[in-house]
């Protein structure tokens, strides 16, 4: 859990501390290093993308062939990154930093393909660091300094980034920042709050409200679960709101006295009838099943 006054405080630019699996850029000698080595590395190279790619959409060994990467941009400029940012409008943009000689870039670059595949409403971008110089200032300006990094934009302004995560974490977030493809309801203000209540009073549908922050690790863990839930449970009205979006926002969670995120409000019949704090996903389970009418034992 999170305490929403640490978060707007001092919001986190990246929920996972850096550690010795990522490989870092360093400015100076304009070298990539692993973890916290000082030596310097291979000099970066402008012809190693390409075998970067490969490697990357087919597991060792095996024989079928790489899933198709066609939805992933390959940037290689500032300019081309900024029209690309310009073209997505109001999308979810996610974007890798990697580089040719990264292991867990690789690693990690399959998984955002198939995302690239199934998430249509989002839009994938790969920035190798140690393509070209134009590459190297992109990461730059861009303040880049280990791979694999991950940023995520949206109407040109970044709203998150991770360093060192796995598919997990990467399918979580892109759940997270980039939703209009699921079942669950967003929510922008208190009146839409208000309004989606009225909506189901005549039906007696359980709404579960989700309130969270933009930046809320916990709050992301959990989604992916929220989202699922949406696709299995008819009877059950899933919506969500993130408390930091604007002030209307921050008064509803003040109003209903929420303190830590994730929270969980079970509405019926217009009245809030529990809540839930926390980011288990058997103990939210359980509780839906519980106002829902369903004995857990």
């Amino acid at each position: 859990m999170a305490t929403i006054t640490n978060f707007l405080s001092n919001p986190p630019s990246s929920l996972l501390p850096s550690t010795n699996k990522l490989i870092s850029l360093s400015p100076r000698t304009s070298h990539f290093v692993f973890g916290k080595t000082i030596r310097p590395a291979t000099r970066l190279e402008t012809n190693r993308s390409a075998q970067f790619i490969t490697k990357a959409t087919a597991a060792p060994g095996t024989k079928k062939s790489a899933p198709s990467d066609e939805r992933v941009q390959k940037v290689h400029s500032i300019e081309e990154f900024d029209e690309a940012l310009r073209m997505a409008k109001n999308k979810l943009v996610v974007v890798e930093y990697a580089a040719s000689h990264s292991y867990h870039s690789s690693q990690i670059y399959p998984f955002m393909v198939e995302l690239s595949r199934t998430c249509s409403d989002v839009e994938f971008l790969l920035v190798m660091g140690d393509e070209s110089e134009k590459t190297r200032e992109l990461c730059a300006r861009e303040k880049i300094e280990q791979v694999p990094h991950f940023s995520f934009y949206k109407s040109m302004e970044k709203i998150h980034e991770e360093e060192g995560i796995g598919p997990d974490q990467l399918f979580g977030d892109v759940l997270y920042y980039g939703d209009n493809h699921s079942e669950v309801v967003q929510l922008h203000n208190k009146e839409g709050v208000e309004k989606l209540i009225e909506d189901h009073k005549a039906d007696h549908k359980l709404i579960v409200l989700d309130v969270g922050l933009k930046h809320c690790g916990p709050c992301v863990k959990v989604y992916p679960t929220v989202v699922k839930l949406s696709r299995q449970m008819d009877t059950v009205v899933f919506a969500r709101m993130n408390g930091d979006e604007n002030a209307s926002c921050m008064q509803f969670l003040k109003d209903m006295d929420v303190v830590e995120v994730p929270t969980f409000l079970f509405i019926r019949d217009g009245e809030i009838c529990g809540r839930y704090v926390g980011s288990g996903k058997g103990e939210l389970i359980g509780e839906i099943l519980r106002y829902q009418g369903v004995r857990v034992t």
